[in-house]
């Protein structure tokens, strides 16, 4: 029976999650959930699966969590503050936890439950970009379970040798290629970017995802973070890792061996696919998605990515190549500008270049190197900083 804790449920991810866990109630048992102020949503998400503890980091949003449920008399203790969660996801009463807090918030609770020696199915892009190397590190000492959710990385997982473990460098693996839909945008010019609408951003093609990703996707931001992802789960440098647009969203990545074999998994646009992989891994259970009709498929498209019109996808590659702590001030500076995008403060193509003028900003600055998750934290604070001061305006570093 799993033990599960889901972080971040009220989200896109945490409610295809717990569709899952509903599906195989005799193998897994939700223990915990944890959000970050949606009092509507984990309320019935309460009353379904009954938790003994839930934690929520908005400490209003917890009052009056506590105060629905005394009025129903529902049984569940309410943890209130961000180390609530922290502590919930280090707390021995789950032995898996689904990572899937939006944002630079989900590192620490990912990072105590892969402290606490778990199976850590990790959803957020945040904890692997902003600290892949100590992440993995972690996971090494603690003997904790790593298996990536995203679509892209599970497709990986799931093409490579029976045993392999995350942290490893494959064997016989020549190349790692991930797929990208191309976002709604892909055939647009540079000058119909230019006038984009969140609105607009906010509507993938394939995909149901949260306002942010959905942004990233139509920036090619999200395949970049994967990039650096991938970088940290599969310890490949960047030549080995590529990526390629397939508008159907079907096939969701690919691993080419060194024999010239090109393995692929495919699949419907669905994240319970991965979801449900994670959790019966290293067996398989129905996700509750349909199989794939080929023959209605009739056909499966792939070109390159034109990192002219999608410069963010340029700016990753050349983050991770660089190392150090730019991954982290890339991903800090993103979810700044994709914070603005949304707000209508800037335009879509603003997003590129606030990242890149806080990326030259930090090649220029002393960072130091991130050696703990408190230079990790130190730096993240030190770009979203910095991308504040150019949304006013200022011009000092």
């Amino acid at each position: 029976m799993r033990k599960l804790l889901v972080l971040g449920s009220t989200g896109s991810v945490g409610h295809s999650t717990l569709d899952v866990a509903a599906r195989h109630a005799e193998r897994v048992a939700v223990v915990g959930l944890a959000a970050h102020h949606d009092v509507e949503t984990l309320f019935g998400q309460i009353r379904r699966f009954r938790p003994p503890r839930v934690a929520l980091a908005d400490l209003g949003a917890a009052a009056r969590l506590r105060a629905q449920l005394r009025v129903t008399g529902q049984p569940c203790e309410v943890l209130e503050g961000p180390d609530a969660v922290i502590a919930l996801a280090a707390a021995a009463d789950s032995d898996t936890v689904m990572s899937a807090i939006v944002g630079a918030a989900g590192l620490a609770p990912t990072r105590a439950a892969i402290g606490a020696g778990k199976r850590v199915l990790i959803a957020n892009k945040e904890p692997l970009v902003m600290a892949g190397d100590l992440m993995m590190r972690e996971a090494q000492a603690h003997r904790a379970t790593i298996i990536p959710i995203d679509s892209e990385h599970n497709a990986i997982f799931q093409c490579l040798p029976e045993g392999y473990a995350c942290g490893q460098a494959p064997r016989g693996v020549r190349r790692l290629v991930l797929t990208a839909s191309g976002g709604p945008f892909r055939e647009w010019s540079r000058e119909q970017l230019a006038a984009v609408t969140p609105e607009q951003a906010v509507r993938h093609p394939n995909w149901a995802m949260g306002p942010k990703i959905s942004v990233d996707s139509a920036t090619l931001m999200n395949k970049g973070l994967e990039l650096i992802e991938a970088r940290a789960l599969y310890r490949l440098s960047s030549e080995h890792l590529d990526v390629v647009i397939h508008p159907e969203s079907i096939v969701h990545s690919l691993v080419e061996y060194v024999d010239g074999s090109l393995l692929a998994q495919l699949g419907q646009p669905d994240m319970r696919v991965p979801i449900a992989h994670a959790l019966a891994w290293p067996e398989r259970w129905g996700s509750g998605v349909d199989g794939l009709d080929l023959a209605r498929l009739g056909q499966l498209r792939f070109a390159p990515p034109d990192v002219a019109r999608f410069p963010c996808l340029g700016l990753a590659r050349a983050a991770l190549e660089a190392g150090g702590n730019l991954p982290n001030v890339l991903n800090a500076a993103n979810e700044v500008a994709v914070g603005a995008f949304l707000e209508g403060r800037m335009g879509f193509m603003g997003i590129a270049a606030m990242v890149d003028q806080c990326c030259s900003d930090a090649a220029g600055a002393d960072l130091g190197e991130p050696a703990d998750i408190e230079t990790v934290l130190d730096v993240d604070l030190w770009a979203r900083r910095r991308c504040h001061d150019l949304l006013r305006g200022a011009t000092h570093a």
